[in-house]
């Protein structure tokens, strides 16, 4: 779990910093940081979706998982949880909710978040944890600027997903083989392509109804195994 809690930490200081120096931007520069976010986050995507080693499990993994996601209405659930941190912490930042719920998928979505907390769970190792945190710090630098400080509370969920699969892992060390991570890394891609359309204001994609596809992912990389 140090890992996790050192991740967290990064992303609530770098979120501190963009939000503290987000005012002395001018708007075409928040605009513009944005915009190169947002690219960065499609190439990411796209190069952790191209590693997909089998094509239909991802689909039906999207496909399966969009409809369990809008079934138990997992964005609203997920806004409303954004929302009541608002209000506990007294919040005025408009865009509050919008920076939490993109910051949590964002930073909980992909191959390191997946990876990192495997090889500490399993063998102790750090190292990719203590990466990700360098590299988390410095985006939540750049999403506080444009989207406010909700994005330090991704903090929470970050805690709670990649302290688990740290757990886990700890207890099933054999039963994440190299093709699932392969399908969990791909589909994860997926999503974070969407939410680039998100920031990039190309395609308005429901990305937290599309989470239950990880999970899915896991299954159906078993079945088709």
């Amino acid at each position: 779990m140090y890992g996790t809690i050192v991740n967290s930490l990064a992303i609530i200081a770098g979120s501190i910093v963009g939000f503290l120096f987000q005012h002395r931007f001018p708007k075409k520069i928040q605009q513009i940081v944005f915009q190169g976010l947002g690219l960065s986050a499609f190439l990411i995507g796209m190069q952790m979706a191209l590693k997909v080693q089998y094509i239909l499990p991802l689909i039906f993994s999207l496909i399966i998982g969009g409809i369990v996601g809008e079934s138990i209405n997992l964005d609203m659930k997920m806004e409303h949880f954004g929302n009541w941190l608002k209000s506990t912490i007294k919040s005025k930042d408009a865009r509050f909710t919008d920076g939490f719920v993109a910051a949590s998928i964002l930073f909980c979505v992909g191959a390191m978040a997946i990876l990192g907390p495997m090889d500490e769970g399993i063998r102790g190792d750090r190292t990719i944890l203590l990466t990700k945190s360098i590299l988390d710090g410095f985006a939540s630098i750049a999403l506080a600027a444009s989207m406010g400080i909700g994005v330090a509370f991704s903090a929470i969920p970050i805690l709670i997903y990649q302290g688990g699969i740290a757990i886990l892992a700890g207890f099933s060390q054999n039963f994440f083989t190299s093709s699932m991570i392969q399908q969990l890394t791909a589909v994860g891609g997926i999503l974070i392509v969407g939410i680039s359309m998100n920031i990039l204001e190309i395609k308005k994609i429901n990305v937290t109804n599309l989470l239950p596809a990880i999970i899915l992912s896991v299954i159906f990389s078993l079945l088709f195994k």
